[in-house]
């Protein structure tokens, strides 16, 4: 039973043939979970748009769940000129627009990725977290729970302290339940990922 339908992941289907010269790349920062609600604004307006989707499947109550979630959570790729961007920005759904600096790699890149999920690769988004990196649980028993990478090599590792105490235990988890956080300050449940 699908949670969240696929939306639409590329228009026009020939997307990545476009000229860059008439069609150069843009990269939409958008708000917290609007990825399909631009690309539907811009399938509305025929803004050339890219919103690599994923599958996750999950389970409740004995019931089996789908939802398709973008690849890349807060971004989709878009084209055209001033004008397109223009029309873009008008859906008050973007935070801001991300220079490409390099369109030809960024065509290339993307053509790539477009090509492995139409082969039906199973896409699994891998964030990369470096020491220092500010990180927030997001799912499991330690939802919630906040802190920092202290190294990333061998299995990942979540510390919880009690500074009070000066004590810290240690369990083992998955990568994929970390996510980036912008770090302020916070009180009560703090943690740090090794």
């Amino acid at each position: 039973m699908p949670i969240l339908k696929r939306a639409t992941e590329v228009f026009p289907p020939d997307l990545f043939d476009l000229p860059l010269s008439r069609f150069p790349w843009w990269v939409a920062y958008v708000r917290s979970r609007q990825e399909k609600a631009l690309a539907r604004y811009l399938l509305f307006r025929e803004v050339p748009f890219y919103l690599p989707q994923r599958e996750h499947r999950i389970r409740r109550g004995g019931r089996s769940f789908v939802s398709y979630l973008p690849l890349f959570p807060g971004y989709v790729f878009f084209r055209g000129l001033a004008l397109d961007r223009h029309v873009a920005l008008r859906s008050d759904l973007i935070v801001k627009t991300l220079d490409v600096p390099d369109p030809g790699l960024l065509n290339r890149e993307l053509s790539q990725l477009r090509a492995l999920q139409e082969s039906g690769a199973s896409l699994i988004p891998c964030q990369r977290f470096s020491p220092g990196d500010a990180v927030r649980i997001t799912h499991g028993p330690f939802q919630g729970y906040t802190g920092r990478v202290l190294r990333c090599k061998g299995g990942p590792r979540l510390v919880v302290s009690i500074s009070l105490l000066r004590q810290s235990v240690a369990v083992d988890f998955e990568q994929d339940v970390l996510a980036r956080f912008m770090e302020r300050d916070e009180v009560g449940r703090s943690a740090i990922a090794s």
